[in-house]
């Protein structure tokens, strides 16, 4: 059986939960590490999950991209925030290989293809529902969900069937216990995942809740429904305007089945909450800040949105301790 081979850059809560999985299911994953490379050096990867415990006494650790060997597949798990120092810590890529973005936000797979000057690789982007937190260095909870939802990225928007890589890349998904699908349209995909990301992520930071918390109050509830239908009323007038291939438009239950399935989940602090009580720059341009910014490209009214992405600038300043 002949698997990908992959590198991890930002071997974090999720790109050290998907590679540990893709490694335990017979993979060659390659980890480039920060600062837990020498933890992992050493003792490798545990990961404490709903679908069972696992360990990976050993594991491809490195510090610097240049010793990482060729690749077929670059996951790209850092943080948004990152992004500009990404061509520093690439590996090489095999030919026909591709860079897989694992990133929250809209339009980050564009930010990674800007970056290069002459030929640009093929770029993937993979949508990750779940619930995921590393505990300690090497050390990953995977509390609850774990899907993923692989498309590939066109400078256009256009659609793009499922071609063999991706194929392959979600066969190696498949083995390693992981529900992967895949579609069409990444970008229509993205404005879906930020019908949640918006209200969860942005308002834990300016609350100071996890899920469980807004989910039991009824003007929290309220707000969060309120942030929901501004994200769908930008996705679907941006879906109209890019309906080059058939009609492009979010589903209409798809907000009442967020707030339930959010109000079944276990408890969750999001990733923009546990970076701002860690002290580290929040994801507020690829989350609220380019959402924001089509919406006024397209003359669709976003208060709300406006709103929470002020708050989180003036709270990201102070804690960043930048001009403002």
């Amino acid at each position: 059986m002949t698997h990908l081979k992959y590198a991890v850059i930002g071997t974090g809560a999720i790109g050290g939960y998907y590679g540990a999985r893709l490694q335990q299911a017979g993979c060659e994953v390659h980890f480039l590490l920060h600062s837990d490379y020498e933890q992992v050096q050493e003792n490798g990867l545990n990961i404490d999950s709903i679908s069972g415990d696992f360990a990976l006494p050993e594991v491809n650790a490195y510090s610097d991209p240049a010793q990482m060997p060729p690749v077929d597949v670059v996951i790209v798990a850092l943080k948004t925030t990152h992004n500009d120092q990404l061509l520093n810590l690439l590996p090489a890529l095999n030919p026909n290989g591709a860079i897989l973005s694992l990133q929250n936000g809209l339009d980050v797979e564009a930010v990674i293809a800007q970056q290069f000057e002459e030929a640009t690789p093929t770029i993937l982007g993979c949508l990750c529902f779940i619930c995921a937190n590393k505990i300690g260095p090497g050390h990953i909870r995977h509390l609850d969900y774990g899907r993923l939802l692989l498309g590939a990225y066109e400078k256009s928007n256009r659609l793009c069937p499922t071609t063999p890589l991706m194929k392959a890349i979600a066969a190696d998904f498949e083995r390693a216990r992981v529900p992967i699908e895949t579609t069409e349209d990444l970008p229509m995909a993205r404005w879906r995942k930020l019908v949640w990301n918006v209200p969860y992520n942005g308002l834990s930071v300016v609350l100071d809740a996890t899920t469980e918390e807004m989910m039991g109050d009824s003007g929290v509830r309220s707000l969060i429904t309120t942030l929901m239908n501004e994200v769908v009323a930008v996705a679907n007038t941006w879906g109209q305007q890019n309906a080059m291939q058939g009609k492009r438009e979010l589903p209409a239950d798809l907000i009442p089945q967020m707030l339930t399935h959010t109000e079944e989940m276990a408890a969750y602090r999001t990733s923009m909450k546990i970076d701002y009580d860690e002290g580290r720059p929040l994801e507020i341009e690829a989350i609220l800040g380019n959402p924001i910014r089509t919406a006024q490209a397209l003359e669709v009214s976003v208060p709300t949105m406006v709103m929470l992405y002020q708050q989180l600038s003036f709270l990201n300043a102070i804690s960043q301790k930048l001009d403002r």
